[in-house]
């Protein structure tokens, strides 16, 4: 009886430091329209890193803008893994042609689904350059389209419509962030759009 109790605890001592040691679960992106990581994941952009496996798990620190993921590193929500998202590729992103007041429809895939705060998106500044970082300085700070969520888990997918904002020209980024509610960090996704 002893030695199976000695066993047991080895046993468990020994899980534990691996069982903390696995990464967190996979989480969501936006797939539609194409943000940078579903571009990677699909092999439309190559060069990509880690995230062509995993794009569902750019996640950094919540609380953008007045905390979250340092300026220039927004796109990879702070996570140098998945630093290529940052890259401006000298604005050669794939971009989705848009014009202001247009309605789109940004649809998140989630393969683990979190208790939500909220869902939020943000478009860079009218003179935007694609071919700069995206930092706070160069996007406007008020979301074009927040969708509350107290709490609740969103389903396997969900879909948001929003206005396109006016007054921008070329080629913007929109940032989408999903802030999770039961934890101290949120989702991040850079998608290109073209006016």
């Amino acid at each position: 009886m002893r030695k199976r109790t000695i066993f047991a605890a080895v046993t468990a001592a020994l899980a534990l430091p691996l069982a903390t040691a696995v990464p967190a679960g996979s989480h969501g992106w936006v797939t539609t329209p194409p943000s940078r990581a579903a571009y990677c994941a699909a092999g439309t952009v190559t060069n990509c890193g880690d995230i062509q496996w995993e794009p569902q798990s750019v996640e950094g620190p919540k609380n953008f803008p007045t905390s979250g993921p340092a300026d220039g590193t927004l796109c990879a929500g702070g996570n140098s893994r998945f630093a290529q998202l940052d890259d401006p590729r000298g604005g050669a992103w794939p971009a989705k042609q848009v014009t202001a007041g247009q309605q789109l429809t940004f649809t998140w895939k989630f393969t683990a689904r979190h208790a939500t705060t909220r869902f939020r998106y943000f478009m860079t500044k009218p003179g935007y350059s694609a071919s700069t970082k995206l930092t706070r300085s160069n996007l406007d700070l008020t979301p074009f389209l927040t969708v509350p969520y107290n709490g609740a888990q969103p389903p396997t997918t969900v879909s948001h419509t929003a206005t396109m904002p006016s007054g921008r020209t070329g080629h913007q980024v929109v940032l989408a962030v999903w802030d999770i509610a039961d934890t101290g960090n949120a989702f991040y996704q850079c998608l290109d759009v073209t006016y």
